[in-house]
């Protein structure tokens, strides 16, 4: 009798499992697994921004989605990103545009000297030019969000207040901010952000050009007790998704990600702007730094040095076939527009 039962309940076992894999209503789908891969250490503001979009898109999709997270380079590196993703390295992939200038010129439009406010403003206004510009350069990958830096401004280890006190003045800086500094007169000199404090200790460099949280997550502030705010570049950067990966995903997980993203560009410039304030008030309470603010007069004449730039910019957009004048028009519009807010 036992033995009779016994083999009942084996063939109701198997019928289920047979019926279950016929209708997959009856069983729990696994989840979709995504790749997402990231270029700066894991404290990092890009890192931080990955993993919060992660954490979001697992809950809003209920767990039909599952990613992971590949921060510091270990699945692609910074300037490898694009094609990676494009490749299919990584299903998803976090660039700085700022590092192929040739490459992603309308949107390296934002990195040019153009008084952005803060992070928000600036990430805001990134994600309207793309979107009315529609650039052939990411053509082959889906955007999902893009964003910013906070704006550089100088710190160093004696006031800079005018020209005057910042010709010759040797400052850690990269990129579009190294162009700056050298059309102001001061004497820009690139090195790893990781290298600067030694630099500072031993005189190479007497401060640098970055945005102002590394005033605390770098500890500048201990030698450097002098901020000059000019709100220099910002660095542009964007998440996007190997195109094929994209198409693959059911509609609802596809809203999903589509109706964050101005959400996440937005969440990244507020993010880092708290972030900043905090280590400005941090730098002040340790250290008593001292915020100078330049003068209306002042500030015009550092903007007149600092006109070739985007004129520089529009004849290579030009040469390019693109309308400099109208992708200028659209980031002023856009940057007025979320500076009211």
């Amino acid at each position: 009798m036992k033995k009779k039962n016994f083999l009942r309940l084996a063939v109701v076992a198997i019928s289920v499992l047979f019926i279950g894999s016929l209708l997959p209503g009856l069983s729990a789908a696994a989840p979709i697994k995504l790749s997402y891969a990231n270029f700066p250490p894991a404290p990092t503001f890009p890192c931080v921004q990955m993993e919060r979009w992660k954490t979001e898109v697992e809950k809003r999709t209920g767990g039909k989605v599952a990613i992971n997270t590949f921060p510091g380079g270990t699945l692609l590196k910074a300037k490898a990103m694009m094609d990676g993703v494009i490749a299919g390295t990584a299903d998803i992939g976090c660039l700085c545009m700022a590092y192929q200038p040739g490459r992603f010129i309308v949107t390296n439009a934002i990195a040019l000297p153009l008084g952005f406010p803060n992070a928000t403003v600036a990430s805001l206004t990134l994600w309207d030019l793309y979107k009315k510009q529609n650039p052939e350069e990411f053509a082959k990958v889906k955007v999902l969000t893009m964003f910013t830096c906070a704006p550089a401004n100088i710190y160093a280890k004696k006031p800079v207040r005018n020209l005057e006190d910042l010709k010759g003045l040797e400052l850690r800086a990269s990129g579009g901010t190294a162009q700056v500094l050298k059309a102001l007169g001061a004497t820009p000199v690139g090195m790893p952000q990781s290298q600067t404090p030694e630099a500072l200790q031993k005189g190479v460099v007497q401060g640098a050009a970055s945005s102002l949280e590394t005033l605390m997550d770098f500890k500048y502030a201990e030698m450097c007790r002098y901020v000059t705010i000019f709100n220099g570049p910002v660095y542009p950067f964007a998440v996007v998704m190997n195109m094929d990966k994209w198409n693959s995903l059911p509609k609802d997980v596809q809203k999903v990600m589509d109706g964050m993203a101005i959400e996440q560009a937005w969440w990244t410039g507020n993010y880092m702007d708290k972030h900043v304030t905090k280590s400005i008030e941090w730098s002040k309470k340790n250290y008593n730094i001292e915020i100078i603010k330049l003068t209306k007069k002042e500030l015009k004449r550092w903007n007149k040095l600092l006109k070739p730039l985007p004129d520089k910019w529009s004849e290579q957009a030009k040469a390019k076939g693109l309308s400099a004048r109208t992708i200028l028009k659209d980031i002023k519009v856009a940057k007025e527009y979320h500076s009211r807010f």
